[in-house]
């Protein structure tokens, strides 16, 4: 079980071997419970597309609309997800978005006609702006660092296995063209995950930020092991507090260091989105009807596709704490660009064979397992990883509007580029874009593996390299 790994750790004087206790290995695994909704709500579409365009008579453009309002509205409830965070903490914008999940999922499913169905995609959105960003941020402050990358991966294997069982519910009720139904079972889950997010306490971090120390300290001493080791991480997390007046973008416009891991944030977000992911996840059915498969063909492909992508986030969860975030991220990047690369050239050479079929899929399963051992869990863990205690809300807030602005321009530019470009160049795009990534990971991404949030805040604030951040503190100078 991720999250129980002992690790030695000596911050701020205090030294002593620490390790997650049962009850914050759960309470991590119930918040990335809203990872499952985001992946429902992503991965349904997919399957719902062809029948909602049949239905409602929507063309290229208009599908793309129905596909990237969902983006836009995340983008949008990523805005004010930190303020929302700050003001209620965690668990209530949490609960917020559990709300709006179940107020969208009805719009959705009771739709008359597409300016509706637009709205509730929207709601939806607002809902997974909010939860993508109080989630894995929620996971990384409850979470000892010798755990932490397994679990906010955890956080995407909960999206993966959201995606998974959108698909296959797609699968079983595509027969039919029941559209609706695809859309509404989505309630269910939504209302699991209300009663869920009520029994999360507040995160340490933010009760201090608060200034309420004595709960801090009861909630710490749940969820760690022992009683010395709830007071060293208090006396940190307190010590990083103390030494910053500023918050938020007070403190991105007076401190160029903080402006290093924002900027850093906004950038691994954009190679996620980027890396062509979404793009063959919303669109999956469309992709292999170009490769001539079948309309229930191209249905079933798509769930191979998420259970590849669910299988191989657990590789990340396994390995992310004991391999390091660097070179996963790396392997990620070269087998996503190499594998691209292949479906461009098995589309640009056509043809119905059954080879071809069996290549392209083989090619887009080691595509999506690529990405999953990589640029998918670990952007979200390394976002939540570099940003300072004080501009976390900020940090964070930034790269989560990032990654929603540039899920929607994909989203609604991906049909449009198939028209113009064909298949073939569009993914070949994509392949060039993850070689550029590898570069970036290179120069840039620091591996955070074995270190406390206080260490690669002091790390950032002393100038240290952004690649050396979780290195002992001053060591990269």
């Amino acid at each position: 079980m991720v999250g129980v790994t002992p690790a030695a750790r000596s911050e701020g004087g205090a030294s002593s071997s620490q390790k997650a206790t049962g009850r914050a290995t759960v309470l991590g695994i119930l918040a990335a419970l809203s990872g499952l909704m985001f992946g429902l709500d992503t991965g349904v579409v997919a399957g719902a597309l062809p029948f909602i365009a049949g239905d409602f008579h929507a063309g290229a453009a208009m599908q793309g609309w129905i596909v990237s309002s969902m983006m836009a509205g995340a983008a949008f409830g990523a805005m004010f997800a930190g303020r929302i965070s700050v003001s209620f903490g965690r668990p209530g914008a949490m609960l917020g978005a559990g709300i709006l999940f179940l107020v969208g999922t009805f719009f959705c499913a009771f739709a008359p006609g597409v300016a509706l169905l637009i709205v509730g995609r929207v709601l939806l959105g607002l809902a997974v702006g909010v939860a993508a960003f109080a989630a894995p941020l929620y996971i990384s402050e409850i979470t000892v660092e010798s755990a932490r990358g397994a679990m906010i991966s955890f956080y995407q294997l909960m999206v993966s296995l959201g995606i998974f069982l959108a698909f296959v519910s797609d699968s079983f009720l595509s027969a039919g063209g029941h559209w609706r139904w695809m859309l509404g079972i989505m309630a269910v889950p939504a209302v699991l995950f209300l009663i869920v997010v009520l029994i999360l306490p507040h995160s340490p971090r933010w009760l201090m930020m608060r200034g309420d120390k004595e709960r801090a300290r009861k909630v710490l001493r749940i969820l760690r092991s022992d009683e010395e080791v709830a007071e060293a991480e208090l006396a940190d997390i307190h010590d990083r507090l103390s030494k910053s007046s500023d918050a938020g973008y007070g403190l991105f416009r007076s401190n160029p260091n903080f402006r290093r891991s924002v900027f850093l944030g906004i950038v691994l977000q954009i190679m996620q989105q980027l890396s062509g992911i979404n793009a063959l996840l919303y669109y999956a059915p469309r992709v292999f009807e170009a490769a001539h498969f079948g309309t229930n063909a191209a249905v079933w492909a798509t769930t191979l596709v998420g259970l590849t992508n669910m299988v191989f986030t657990g590789v990340a969860i396994r390995y992310a704490d004991k391999w390091g975030r660097r070179p996963l991220l790396l392997t990620s990047c070269i087998v996503v660009g190499a594998s691209l690369l292949g479906v461009g050239a098995v589309l640009a050479i056509g043809g119905d064979s059954l080879v071809a079929a069996i290549l392209l899929c083989a090619l887009i399963l080691l595509f999506v397992a690529g990405f999953a051992i990589g640029e998918g869990p670990l952007v979200w863990a390394l976002c939540s990883e570099v940003q300072p205690t004080r501009g976390r809300d900020f940090g964070i807030g930034c790269s989560t509007v990032t990654n929603w602005v540039a899920n929607w321009v994909v989203s609604s530019v991906f049909p449009l580029m198939m028209l113009a470009m064909g298949a073939s160049w569009t993914f070949i795009l994509f392949a060039a874009f993850n070689g550029l990534f590898v570069l970036i990971t290179l120069g840039f991404v620091p591996e955070t593996k074995g270190a406390s949030l206080e260490r690669i805040e002091a790390n950032l604030f002393a100038g240290v390299p952004l690649r050396k951040l979780g290195e002992p503190e001053n060591n990269g100078q």
